[in-house]
């Protein structure tokens, strides 16, 4: 793996900056304030982004992870590696906005992750939110209570979901549902349920501490009937495989979240950087005992940044070379997570009564960090992967 960024997405990192600075980051406290309002500004920026898109490697949410167990010579950089490359950028410029995106939601990575080809097409440029949390099913995906139930050609759902990013806005809902309760987690499945399907009812929309651009749905599903052929994958509960295909799902979103919290990272780490500039030496060349407490912080936040950025990317490089990923995409998430919100806390903390107001967006970027850990397993799940891959533990040897 090369640790440089690679020289063909270097248009693509620069277009995404720029947006970020130019587009996101001027309406970024407009809809911070204006919680659950629609950025209507993101329209035309989104149909930009399909067309990069449509021009080969881009920012892509359905970024795909593919089949494992190639073992192709050669070295691909790809949509994955092209996707969390620009949606660093994108999140420098704003978080909650970036996932206000029309046909940028997460739902779009599991159709990518589990779709066949005949639904990859059938599904393309639909704008898919993800719906996997349940009340008093958090973190733990296999729990889920939401039941699928054949009948003839269809499906009824029954269940509650949470957290939904863009439950309201997206075209359609990814959701995660159970074929039979007594198999455990074999027998989950994911539906895609175009809006407006009956039986599906948005139940509110969540206040939250930051991506507030962003709206967070609660969704009910009382008898919603969904086509068979919605179904994502393959109807079969194959016991022995277990979770392990819904899983990739994960593989596919959770370098996707690492990038997330790579960029917004970034934004505050650049600016206290602005602001005690005086203080710093830009070339390194002092040492790091002997320069002041606040720039030896600032150094520290720096190589912490860097580290997370390197296993994003390498998550992102196995994706693309198809080698599996599950350990480092765990890896990538838990560590840029932590380090998004200690670093941007600590920035807050630095720039004194300059973080704290929102003259700056210091405090915004310190509260929307907080979901980057969350989402997506929080820090808790993704150290208990990482240790069963470590390990080669099942999920039964190891709790």
């Amino acid at each position: 793996m090369n640790l440089q960024n690679p020289k063909k997405f270097k248009m693509l990192i620069d277009q995404a900056h720029e947006s970020a600075l130019n587009v996101l980051r001027p309406i970024s406290r407009k809809y911070d304030k204006a919680e659950q309002s629609y950025p209507k500004e993101l329209d035309m920026f989104a149909s930009l982004i399909d067309g990069m898109n449509d021009g080969g490697e881009g920012i892509n949410a359905g970024a795909a992870v593919g089949k494992r167990g190639n073992t192709d010579s050669g070295n691909k950089n790809g949509v994955n590696m092209s996707t969390v490359l620009g949606v660093i950028e994108m999140c420098y410029g704003d978080t909650g906005l970036l996932l206000s995106m029309p046909r940028q939601g997460l739902g779009n990575s599991a159709i990518a992750a589990v779709a066949n080809d005949e639904q990859l097409e059938r599904f393309k440029g639909t704008w898919a939110a993800m719906a996997i949390t349940e009340p008093g099913c958090g973190s733990d995906s296999a729990a889920i209570r939401t039941t699928a139930t054949k009948d003839g050609n269809d499906y009824i759902l029954n269940g509650e979901k949470i957290f939904v990013t863009s439950g309201e806005r997206a075209d359609a809902i990814v959701v995660w549902a159970t074929l039979d309760k007594k198999l455990g987690r074999a027998a989950i499945k994911s539906f895609v349920v175009p809006k407006g399907t009956p039986g599906m009812k948005v139940e509110r929309l969540e206040h939250k501490l930051g991506i507030k651009a962003s709206d967070t749905a609660v969704i009910r599903f009382i008898d919603c009937r969904v086509p068979a052929e919605n179904l994502l994958g393959h109807a079969e509960i194959d016991v022995a495989k277990g979770f392990a295909g819904v899983m990739e799902t994960f593989d596919n979103t959770r370098p996707l979240v690492a990038a997330m919290a790579v960029g917004c990272a970034k934004a505050s780490l650049e600016r206290i950087k602005e602001i005690f500039k005086d203080q710093l030496d830009e070339n390194y060349r002092t040492p790091y005992l002997q320069t002041s407490h606040i720039a030896a912080q600032i150094y520290r936040m720096e190589a912490e940044w860097e580290a997370a950025r390197l296993l994003t990317m390498k998550a992102a490089w196995m994706a693309d070379n198809k080698k599996p990923n599950s350990r480092e995409a765990s890896i990538s998430k838990a560590k840029a997570g932590r380090i998004c919100n200690e670093i941007t806390l600590k920035c807050v903390e630095l720039a004194a009564s300059v973080g704290y107001n929102e003259e700056e967006l210091l405090e915004k970027w310190a509260r929307d960090s907080k979901i980057l850990d969350i989402f997506e397993g929080t820090q808790q799940i993704q150290q208990l992967i990482i240790a069963r891959r470590e390990l080669a533990k099942s999920s039964s040897e190891l709790k």
